[in-house]
């Protein structure tokens, strides 16, 4: 793939994402937060606590306000192609809200605060998932949660609990103890949600296995079971002996027969298995390698080896 064929099939799919996403968080709030009066975090929940005060004040007017106000502040920490993206989120956000409040029917999906709650913290967890992949936000709040994540190097989902809560308990005064309670479940939701939706698809499995047979279990698994290793040099702790170890990074589905391969190869082999939350590189997220004289390179061979 030429290298603005891969430029223009990145920006179609972050593209898609950040207007998907949008959507999803603009339909939630219509059907489910909005008609249910539930609390929230984000610009959407201190836009209600105003709208609760000042009956008059268009709720979507102000989120657009505020999150061209935070989009600065992307840009200074976070760089031009997070501001550019966001931009289009911060637009986007509220002007999809708008028009999904004048859907009809919307705000009558359920009648019971608890499911709406449910199904509002669990597509919250997706539509930011969505959004943040690709490197953007959906403007707000979620701005802060990801500077904070860049300058402390901790997990976005954290960060969006905190600023969630924070929000949600400065809205005591103005919601009741049920709106406070069912905008918690929100929050809960959301946050577990979002961690499976950063990693759906990056996740893989580590193995790694200790064996007198190394050249017999690389060859299986080249062969038999279509995935890359790397070869590591080892020395064994009581006996001093050198030897190597068969290292490979693959998909959940494919552990069973790689770990008995290995087993076939030697029965008696030391054989560890990690859970990688993501895995970068040839065969991941770039093409595999080619050999010369034709060929491919098999999928990857972990760390970028050839």
């Amino acid at each position: 793939m030429r290298p603005y064929d891969k430029l223009w099939k990145r920006a179609a799919v972050t593209g898609v994402c950040v207007f998907a996403g949008n959507a999803l968080m603009a339909f939630l709030v219509a059907a489910f937060i909005i008609p249910h009066d539930i609390v929230m975090g984000g610009t959407t929940g201190i836009g209600l606590v105003l709208h609760r005060l000042l009956p008059q004040l268009d709720v979507s007017l102000f989120i657009l306000i505020l999150n061209i106000l935070l989009v600065i502040l992307g840009l200074i920490v976070l760089g031009r192609k997070f501001a550019l993206t966001t931009v289009a989120s911060s637009l986007m956000y509220p002007v999809l809200l708008g028009l999904m409040q004048r859907l009809p029917g919307i705000g009558s999906l359920t009648d019971s605060p608890l499911v709406a709650a449910v199904f509002a913290g669990s597509l919250m967890g997706v539509a930011l998932g969505l959004v943040m992949r690709v490197g953007s936000s959906t403007g707000g709040t979620d701005i802060v949660n990801l500077v904070l994540s860049r300058v402390t190097h901790r997990p976005v989902s954290v960060f969006v609990y905190i600023t969630d809560l924070v929000i949600v308990a400065l809205q005591v005064l103005t919601a009741t103890s049920e709106q406070i309670l069912l905008g918690v479940i929100v929050i809960v939701l959301e946050t577990l949600v979002l961690d499976k939706a950063m990693l759906l698809g990056k996740s893989r499995v580590q193995v790694f296995a200790v064996t007198e047979q190394y050249e017999e279990v690389r060859a299986l698994l080249l062969d038999r079971a279509d995935v890359g290793v790397t070869m590591l040099h080892i020395e064994t702790g009581r006996l001093a002996r050198e030897g190597k170890g068969v290292l490979c990074i693959i998909p959940q589905r494919k552990l069973f027969e790689a770990t008995e391969l290995i087993r076939a190869a030697d029965p008696h082999a030391f054989i560890t298995v990690t859970q990688i939350r993501e895995v970068r590189g040839r065969g991941f997220t770039e093409e595999r390698a080619r050999i010369p004289g034709g060929g491919e390179r098999h999928k990857n061979e972990t760390g970028g080896a050839i």
